[in-house]
């Protein structure tokens, strides 16, 4: 690991640089389209440039299977409104399924409690199996099939079966209260739920079937619960309506080795996505299958540089969009490594256990495991051999310096470390890694291939060096095909591109760096205005979670003085490290630690202690909820916490009042 500020911490290898995908994929450009592009510089520009040319590289390249047509933008200057591969059929699942050999398609380990591997030939099998089923049940194209389950096999099958019809997959993690997947099934009605008996978390069996029946009981639509036995032997279904063991609902297809795979149009739904619901009721986002294709495949083939035989992991659930990124890696030719529970089982090192046990090439997991991991002192580089990992993957929270020098130091110094960011609105990034580019401390490396991805000020021009808002300028194909139930596209358009017309704008605080990667600095909704500056709040949990004493920090501006508002201070809030209490030493350290590293600004007014930091099912602090709380205004759907609970932590603080 190199510390010097001018150096790199890690740059690739001259043979890395020759054998990545997006070497050859550069050179193939120069050769089909006649044009010079020496370096991954020259090949970003050529792409936002040319994108018709681009994207069909990138087909061609991925080795898509289906009928591309002649047109590959229409209405190319409408954002949104502008339609990729108008004339092209082609189906989702037949591009993941397009082995039958014998090699591992899937492993997966649920804790330390479920081990499972599924060859390619079993996988195909088993979701012609399930497809039938589906067909026989009534399922049709345009039909909506849910999953409410871990991060298991069976989940893979139902949604590449679901798309080999047509069908649109949406999922939730049983992890998810009642009302919360009310709040999101819901809205989008599915005919078949399929749904397991209970998930282990933290070594502890978590039953789901009491749920399970109350959630069917409320949604009228589903006409068949498929249950997945995963923690239970004997099942007693009767308390769920429609209800049918996994077993018996295939057993009448066994027979049925091949799957029929509906051509699709580009744009056709492939999945419904849900936002994150702390505000209001979810809303529903819906991904076309030709653009979930392509940049995924341009995301795992040409960042993550994922070849043939390569065994990919992400640590997710099936709440979050980086499950359904992680299942694509089947079309590069991957190996798909599952996980499900809790990362910390197994003395905090399971992860590390599986990495080693199943030769992980893609380590995919969040900034605030990297961080809980340094805070637990684990050192993976003295305890595992990890040699087969080549790339790690951190997403969630923006990754602070001090983790990029955790990983080199503790975990891997030779990897690609990538931080990366984009969301469920677009089912990808927008920013992430390149294989071909060197690693700056607490920078993403570079912008996405064929994104036109921009930094602009509050008055839409471009910035360099300065804070501003992320922007994408250009239509690109995983643009999602609309809100559901927004038959007039006004939802949709409100919530991207009212700040700056025909212009995504994503709702990210960052900034373009010298060396062309880029820093994020939270969201654009939670940055701090105190004196009329935005403080992007990254900046202050940098600092805060610096001290060995602090676990974690969630910071809000407080309307002051709440008679008049006219301003705003910072309130930290910070949860300590199990028995400690805050007091006024520590209390002067956080405020100078912030005073040194960044500007009086900075400087919280009120420091306060928390027993816990509210969070979603996927991770991610909610600052928009506690700044709810905080001011006395209703936090209108809690289910979409993982802890809701936490933010009793936040309510009636006689402290905030002076």
């Amino acid at each position: 690991m190199n510390t010097a500020a001018d150096q790199p911490l890690w740059a690739p290898s001259p043979d890395r640089i020759a054998g990545a995908n997006v070497t050859a994929f550069r050179l193939a450009a120069e050769k089909r389209w006649g044009v010079s592009l020496p370096d991954y510089e020259a090949l970003y520009a050529w792409s936002v440039a040319a994108p018709e040319q681009f994207w069909v590289s990138v087909w061609e390249d991925g080795g898509v299977i289906g009928e591309r047509g002649e047109r590959v933008l229409a209405d190319g200057g409408r954002m949104p409104g502008a339609k990729w591969f108008p004339d092209a059929r082609l189906n989702f699942a037949q591009n993941l399924l397009r082995s039958r050999d014998a090699h591992d398609a899937i492993v997966f380990w649920g804790e330390d409690r479920v081990q499972n591997r599924l060859s390619h030939g079993e996988l195909y099998r088993a979701v012609a199996h399930f497809a039938a089923a589906l067909k026989e049940q009534g399922v049709a194209a345009g039909d909506r099939v849910a999953a409410y389950m871990p991060n298991m096999p069976e989940t893979v099958i139902a949604m590449l079966a679901a798309a080999s019809i047509g069908a649109i997959f949406t999922s939730a993690s049983p992890d998810f209260g009642v009302q919360g997947v009310l709040d999101r099934f819901g809205q989008t009605e599915p005919k078949v739920l399929i749904a397991c008996d209970g998930y282990y978390y933290g070594g502890k069996t978590v039953d789901v079937l009491g749920k399970l029946g109350e959630i069917v009981g409320r949604l009228p639509s589903v006409k068949r619960v498929v249950v997945v036995p995963y923690v239970h032997h004997d099942h007693d279904l009767s308390g769920v309506p429609h209800a049918r063991l996994y077993a018996d609902f295939v057993a009448p297809h066994h027979f049925v080795d091949d799957i029929e795979f509906a051509p699709l149009p580009f744009d056709h739904p492939l999945c419904i996505m849900y936002s994150s619901g702390t505000t209001g009721v979810p809303k529903c986002i819906v991904h076309g299958a030709g653009g979930a294709l392509l940049q995924h495949l341009k995301e795992h083939r040409l960042h993550g540089d994922a070849k043939a035989g390569d065994r990919v992991f992400y640590f997710t659930t099936c709440g979050w969009m980086m499950w359904n990124w992680l299942v694509s890696g089947l079309a590069a030719g991957a190996t798909l490594l599952l996980y499900d529970g809790s990362p910390f089982a197994g003395d905090n090192r399971i992860l590390f256990d599986y990495a080693d046990a199943e030769a992980m090439t893609h380590f995919g997991t969040s900034a605030k495991f990297l961080d809980a991991a340094a805070k637990f002192g684990l050192k993976p580089r003295e305890t595992h051999s990890l040699a087969t990992v080549r790339a790690m993957f951190s997403t969630g929270s923006p990754l602070v310096p001090e983790g990029f020098d955790y990983v080199y130091r503790d975990i891997k110094a030779d990897l690609q470390l990538s931080s990366i960011s984009g969301g469920t609105d677009i089912l990808s990034c927008f920013v992430l890694g390149s294989p071909v580019l060197p690693v700056w401390r607490g920078e993403i490396q570079c912008r996405g291939l064929g994104l036109a991805v921009d930094v602009w000020d509050d008055d839409g021009r471009p910035v360099r060096g300065e804070k501003g808002e992320l922007v994408c300028t250009k239509p690109f194909p995983a643009m999602p095909v609309g809100f559901w139930n927004d038959a007039d596209g006004g939802k949709y358009r409100a919530a991207y591109f009212e700040r700056f017309e025909n212009v995504w704008c994503h709702g990210d605080f960052c900034e373009i760096t010298a060396h062309g990667g880029l820093v994020i600095y939270g969201r654009s909704d939670a940055t701090l205005n105190p004196g009329g500056v935005r403080i992007g709040t990254a900046e202050i949990y940098r600092q805060v979670e610096k001290l060995p004493e602090v676990v974690e920090s969630l910071v809000v501006g407080q309307d002051w003085p709440p008679q008049n508002p006219n301003d705003v201070r910072v309130v930290l809030f910070v949860k300590l490290r199990e028995g400690l209490v805050l007091d006024d030493e520590l209390v002067k350290r956080i405020r100078q630690t912030i005073r040194d590293n960044t500007t009086p600004r900075h400087v919280p007014a009120k420091v306060l202690q928390v027993g816990d930091i509210p969070r979603t099912k996927s991770g991610k602090i909610v600052e928009l909820a506690v700044r709810n709380v905080v001011h006395g205004r209703p936090v209108k759907n809690q289910e979409a916490l993982a802890n809701p609970e936490a933010l009793a932590f936040f309510r009636d603080r006689a402290e905030l009042a002076d």
